[in-house]
């Protein structure tokens, strides 16, 4: 009778370590496939900088604002577009003259990041419209912004940004400058 019953807590300890040793093999398998999927995706962080990003804020009614920032791609990418909650369309736009007019449209194809270039997204120039506003955008808010590259594979990849809402370019001012002008 002590022998059946040690037979069978043998047994336990047996169907227990097999158990135990199924389930670390599982966890073993899928934590390797997460770390393999988390190998084959971009890492934006480290192949695009972005500095000085601002947004300029708005005014109730306003339906459209730009954004604008310092990138810098450590490998030749593009800025292709991008999205936000604040913002029913987010478009990579380019403001510039066309004999005596001044025109904005959206940059086909994307914009070009050269490698260890950077590209200054300001105002009159380049930059991230924001479309469809779902409200105005007050300064000292900071907004969600989830900028779109592709890269010479044709790979996309996205990076989220806190964008700060200011009425002018960090470290700016709004005066102008007249000095140019003769009394």
């Amino acid at each position: 009778m002590d022998l059946l019953l040690e037979a069978r807590t043998i047994r336990a300890v047996v169907s227990q370590l097999s158990n135990q040793e199924i389930a670390m093999k599982t966890l073993v398998k899928l934590s390797a496939a997460v770390i393999g999927v988390a190998l084959s995706m971009p890492l934006l962080a480290q192949t695009v900088d972005v500095k000085d990003a601002w947004a300029r804020s708005t005014v109730q009614g306003q339906k459209a604002s730009g954004a604008f920032m310092k990138l810098t791609a450590k490998e030749g990418t593009k800025l292709v577009g991008g999205s936000s909650p604040v913002a029913g369309v987010v478009e990579v736009h380019e403001m510039k003259m066309e004999g005596n007019v001044m025109k904005m449209r959206a940059v086909e194809g994307g914009l070009d990041l050269p490698a260890g270039k950077a590209v200054e997204l300001k105002p009159g120039g380049y930059h991230v419209m924001l479309m469809d506003l779902k409200a105005a955008l007050m300064k000292d808010t900071t907004i969600p912004l989830t900028l779109v590259f592709r890269d010479a594979k044709g790979t996309e990849s996205k990076m989220e940004v806190k964008v700060p809402v200011s009425t002018v370019a960090p470290g700016g001012s709004m005066t102008m400058d007249h000095s140019q002008h003769k009394m």
